[in-house]
């Protein structure tokens, strides 16, 4: 049986691959480190597991759930975006969870794009807007982004292309893999830039609760709401990556036009893990501020790995990352990868998997314990 041809636009995930490396030199005895991927090593809120334990002997937890998710867990989206961002939203209409935002985009691609579309995403950047793009027959438009500019794309120069087929832009801010903020004031630059020329502008934003001391929507932005769709996700936030769940926001058509889709896809989420989310999205400060911490002493510590290794980085940036630039003399990021994986039996990322532009970088996660970091740093 032959394969579908969309499948020959795409590769198998790099990590998907990688890690079965890295498992098969574990199996062989080598005592690897892996810094390679952000799955949060923490466990979620006390209050989150137990109130995915009471969920269990209601009578409603095993059957079909609402396309829509359950009213409390949209309402608790809605308040959490009105709290920490500033965003006010309808809960009915405006709000619709997930199964982790990487759900999202590819529903949000499967409601408005049509083949032939084409959709700009950003190098370096999450690899899975360029695959997606192409499964759904889009065509992917990379962006350059660069560390003397801030990692921000550079609208002038990108307003003057032929964008006449552009139907939609991945944006990521913080940005992922590099650690990138952008300002109130380079958002609006990035809604007046959709608008002018009626593109969707999609914000992916599942990092501003990981070391990061402004925490911006853009939906925030005036205007926004009538060109933009903004991904979240509790996997980095609240540890629950395992769990699935994020939320895709925007005004009600733009939502209604995803529903369209995902009621499509699956039937529902499980109720024991909205009922879960519904707790986590109600944390106060000190959940935020444990978090930091415990983030804070693994960067810091992070950072005397990179300066080891004589690899140069931004101590600004935030997120679950550190994104660091190979020592100078070096530019083949996965032959270093690889170099440092079977010399020193230490897994890390190389930029090159998130686009030509992150050539020359390395990714180091900060889902590793303490005592892991300090015995890689003893390696070198």
């Amino acid at each position: 049986m032959n394969t579908a041809d969309r499948l020959q636009s795409v590769q198998e995930y790099y990590f998907s691959k990688k890690l079965r490396e890295v498992r098969g030199l574990m199996d062989a005895g080598r005592p690897i480190i892996n810094m390679g991927i952000g799955s949060p090593d923490l466990a979620p809120s006390p209050k989150v597991l137990e109130a995915l334990r009471e969920s269990l002997t209601d009578p409603m937890a095993h059957q079909y759930q609402s396309y829509q998710g359950l009213p409390e867990l949209r309402r608790a989206f809605a308040d959490f975006y009105g709290e920490k961002f500033g965003v006010p939203l309808d809960p009915a209409t405006q709000v619709l969870p997930l199964m982790g935002s990487k759900e999202g985009i590819m529903h949000i691609s499967m409601a408005f794009l049509n083949p032939g579309d084409q959709v700009l995403l950003p190098n370096p950047g999450y690899p899975t807007y360029g695959s997606v793009t192409r499964l759904v027959g889009a065509e992917p438009i990379a962006y350059g982004l660069e560390r003397e500019k801030g990692w921000f794309p550079d609208l002038v120069a990108l307003a003057r292309e032929d964008l006449s087929k552009v139907k939609l832009m991945w944006v990521g801010y913080p940005h992922m893999p590099t650690g990138a903020t952008a300002s109130r004031a380079q958002l609006g630059k990035l809604v007046e830039f959709a608008r002018e020329r009626d593109i969707l502008l999609v914000n992916d934003n599942p990092y501003s609760f990981v070391l990061g001391r402004e925490p911006l929507s853009l939906l925030a932005i005036p205007g926004a709401m009538d060109c933009c769709l903004e991904l979240n996700s509790l996997s980095k936030t609240f540890n629950m990556a395992g769990w699935r769940v994020g939320m895709v926001l925007g005004n009600a058509a733009h939502i209604q036009a995803v529903l369209q889709v995902k009621s499509n896809m699956d039937s529902g989420m499980f109720y024991g893990i909205q009922k879960g989310a519904t707790a986590a999205l109600q944390s106060g400060a000190d959940w935020f501020d444990a978090l930091d911490m415990v983030y804070s002493r693994r960067r810091d510590l992070m950072f005397r790995l990179a300066d080891t290794l004589d690899c140069s980085y931004d101590r600004d940036a935030v997120g679950m990352f550190l994104w660091a630039k190979l020592p100078k003399g070096t530019e083949d990021s996965e032959a270093f990868v690889d170099s440092v994986l079977y010399e020193k039996d230490l897994f890390i990322a190389p930029g090159t998997i998130f686009g030509s532009r992150g050539e020359g970088y390395i990714r180091f996660s900060l889902c590793v314990k303490e005592e892991k970091i300090m015995e890689a740093i003893k390696r070198f």
